[in-house]
């Protein structure tokens, strides 16, 4: 009996671990998943059997190492194939070079020919690059066309990068329902007023944002292995209203698949349905996305349906349990209480944030005041002062730095009821000091700092005299702009 439920076990992990192969490997059943760096995806195979039909036929060259993929028996490699509809490809470039006197050495032309498939207007460019190059490029298979564009340029300073706007490089669109391209590469003056730095002009299709134009381009190009193009890739010549009346031929296999017409050429392409992942070609390719897991919707409890999911709240609470509807809240609850909690919350957390503005407002405003008090301080000559009483310490015992603090304690705050005379070299307060003496504060309306140091010295002599008829000076306060005695 054991050994029978250890085998159902087993059974059950291999049937589960094949449902995952198929929804992130999605080849068909029993074909190769990938050659080399490439994984191969159904509608694609490269044997008999594992493919749609023969446009979508690959052949794995296992001569490279690693081995390499093409399209068909081509020579155009494939680098990547998306079930989104595109499939990254070889560009080929053409090629002009010319030596100093201005006599073409190299002409390599370039051209691709698609049975099937169609180069992707939305993410390619047909680009030139060159300080004296023309490109033109052309085609006849599905959407006849032709264009081209000049880039030119005298000096590769005039260049910048990243930029294919004329100037060493320039880029033209490819215009949609194109199936090939040819293009012809030429020179104004055979690059002989650039050789030295551009002896030689390039043109290809290349996927837009893969691309991205150098100066050292123009030197010597070396993104030979990087000039890809996207091709967009579509099932049959029918669209969606067509192809589903013949079930046999049918390529969306899965229930949970749906069917989208091409927007470049005929045919169409078929995608998982909403809630569903996977290869929608392959019957049973489209597996049930576990929102629970990957989204974690709900604030409540989550379970996960096929293609959907549902929240619910614990017993006790009401709501949608969803995190982006009314959530989970106890029952009697009202929503505008809820709503009233919220309010209170924000509102608690402007009053935090506002005392916390206030709070570094007043601290910077604080030490922005102390370090003016110390600038004025050492304007005003403080630190001689403080040398000069040191230097005096035994027969100066009362003369000190009085404080911008103790000027406002003493005068009130300068109030103008202490004001006991006024005239053109200043206004004096009546003060009290802590001590409850009464003092004359003095404020100077000069402070002429080439005075500096006669003031400190008037000030030390007149603190030594101590007699009965002179008015005894106390001390000074330097941390203003004006003088205060």
């Amino acid at each position: 009996m054991k050994k029978t439920m250890a085998l159902l076990g087993m059974l059950l992990i291999a049937i589960l671990s094949s449902r995952t192969t198929v929804a992130t490997s999605q080849p068909k059943p029993g074909c190769p998943a990938s050659c080399g760096d490439l994984t191969i995806p159904f509608p694609f195979g490269t044997s008999d059997g594992c493919y749609l039909d023969d446009s979508f036929l690959l052949t794995c060259n296992n001569t490279y190492n690693p081995p390499k993929t093409f399209l068909g028996e081509s020579n155009i490699q494939v680098f990547d194939i998306s079930l989104d509809g595109q499939m990254r490809v070889t560009s080929f470039i053409a090629r002009n070079c010319y030596n100093e006197s201005g006599s073409l050495v190299r002409h390599d032309v370039a051209w691709l020919r698609l049975s099937r498939f169609f180069i992707s207007s939305t993410r390619n460019k047909f680009t030139a690059v060159g300080c004296d190059t023309v490109a033109v490029i052309g085609g006849s298979e599905g959407q006849k066309y032709a264009s081209g564009c000049v880039a030119y340029c005298d000096r590769i300073g005039s260049v910048a990068n990243d930029s294919c706007l004329g100037a060493g490089c320039c880029q033209t669109s490819i215009p949609p329902g194109a199936r090939d391209y040819s293009v012809e590469i030429s020179s104004i003056s055979n690059h002989t007023n650039v050789s030295d730095f551009n002896p030689c002009g390039y043109a290809f299709v290349v996927e837009e944002e893969a691309f991205s134009f150098s100066s050292l381009d123009l030197m010597a190009f070396t993104k030979w292995t990087s000039i890809h193009l996207v091709l967009d890739w579509a099932v049959g010549n029918e669209t969606c209203e067509e192809a589903v009346k013949n079930s046999s031929s049918y390529a969306c296999q899965d229930v949970n698949s749906e069917c989208y017409n091409s927007t470049n050429g005929p045919g169409y392409r078929c995608n998982c349905s909403s809630g569903y992942e996977g290869n929608p070609y392959l019957m049973g390719g489209c597996q049930d996305i576990d929102e629970c897991e990957t989204l974690k919707p709900c604030n409540g409890t989550c379970k996960n349906l096929p293609g959907n999911f549902s929240c619910s709240c614990p017993e006790g609470s009401e709501g949608d349990g969803k995190k982006d509807g009314t959530g989970c809240r106890l029952k009697g609850q009202s929503r505008s209480s809820t709503l009233l909690n919220v309010a209170l919350g924000i509102s608690i957390s402007l009053l935090a944030l506002i005392m916390g503005s206030s709070w570094i407002y007043w601290i910077v405003k604080k030490k922005r005041l102390r370090k003016l008090r110390e600038n004025f301080f050492q304007q005003n000559g403080g630190i001689m002062f403080q040398q000069q009483l040191l230097r005096h310490e035994a027969s100066v015992e009362t003369a000190r730095i009085f404080t911008t603090e103790d000027l406002k304690k003493a005068t009130n705050n300068y109030d103008e009821s202490r004001v006991i005379g006024q005239g053109g070299y200043g206004t004096v307060y009546k003060g009290v000091l802590p001590d409850n003496r009464v003092v004359a504060i003095k404020k100077s309306k000069i402070s002429d700092q080439s005075q500096i140091e006669q003031f400190i010295n008037e000030v030390i002599i007149l603190s030594q005299i101590n007699h009965r008829n002179v008015v005894k000076l106390l001390g000074c306060c330097l941390e203003l702009q004006n003088w205060f005695l």
